[in-house]
């Protein structure tokens, strides 16, 4: 079994070549199934992504949800280099990105990136492929409408794992989808169009020269009013962010009141993962349903 020096070293001749010398590694970042390591090499200096989850796909989607981002928008989006797996780890090889302090037009950029990123557009809601959102199995079976997607892609799938995994009773399930029937009057009409999918403050990064940088996509086509009411739920951007996103690309009236049923997927998401915490917020949205 290989140690951590060896997997690194496994991992820089699989992605950069058997010229490429690892000289040092340190740890960044640790979670309950990723760690991230900075690799300085003698091809320069990366990050190392790895990950200790059976779904052996994880970072191969995360790699192409990064792909598709670089080629939507002029924000800052970590390049690739490779990916793969070493015995029980999954690996993402990616640009290391330098951090420095904010520049002035920080939160304004952002906002523009959003909005150019949002002028992506596709026939269907959903995706070619299914993906991850953190490390649970995000399904993105292609639909016609917002609200069939929504529901069977995104609302059914996370409630009927909570209640598989006795984090809600049937009542409770049973309250939740008594809500579809009164959604399809709530949303705006539009076309589907590119989602970063996760764009929460723990996914914008500062980059070396200021500026935002993207990370850790889930990425499909969806409702762009997504996007803007995930970036609101924990606590939110900079106000310079939704003006300028705005002033590109102004939502339709009343998204404050539509904001709390597109936050029941993140919801339902962190609930999985985290527990019955989660709960009271859900049943908050459900209230005004009811």
């Amino acid at each position: 079994m290989l140690d951590q020096h060896e997997i690194y070293e496994q991992v820089i001749l699989e992605t950069l070549g058997p010229m490429a010398q690892l000289k040092s590694a340190s740890l960044i970042a640790a979670g309950n199934h990723n760690q991230g390591i900075r690799l300085e090499t003698s091809e320069g200096i990366f990050f190392l992504k790895l990950n200790f989850d059976h779904e052996k796909k994880i970072l191969v989607k995360e790699a192409e949800g990064l792909q598709l981002l670089r080629k939507s928008t002029f924000l800052k989006i970590p390049q690739t280099f490779g990916h793969g797996r070493i015995e029980d780890y999954n690996y993402l090889l990616s640009e290391f990105i330098p951090s420095a302090r904010q520049q002035l037009n920080y939160w304004e950029n952002l906002g523009l990136g959003l909005a150019q990123l949002h002028l992506n557009k596709a026939k269907k809601f959903g995706l070619e492929t299914d993906n991850y959102i953190a490390s649970l199995h995000q399904k993105n079976h292609q639909f016609d409408t917002w609200l069939d997607f929504f529901i069977e892609q995104r609302l059914e799938p996370m409630l009927g794992r909570s209640y598989f995994d006795r984090l809600i009773p049937l009542d409770f399930l049973k309250k939740f989808q008594a809500i579809y029937p009164k959604l399809d009057s709530i949303f705006p009409k539009e076309k589907p169009v590119l989602l970063h999918g996760d764009l929460w403050s723990g996914n914008v990064i500062c980059d070396g020269e200021g500026q935002p940088c993207l990370i850790d996509p889930a990425v499909y086509y969806g409702h762009r009013e997504m996007d803007l009411a995930f970036s609101r739920l924990f606590g939110g951007f900079d106000s310079r962010f939704y003006e300028a996103y705005d002033s590109i690309n102004p939502l339709e009236p009343d998204f404050e009141s539509r904001m709390g049923i597109y936050n029941l997927y993140p919801l339902l998401v962190h609930l999985n993962l985290f527990g019955t915490a989660y709960l009271p917020g859900i049943e908050k949205i459900l209230k005004r349903f009811q």
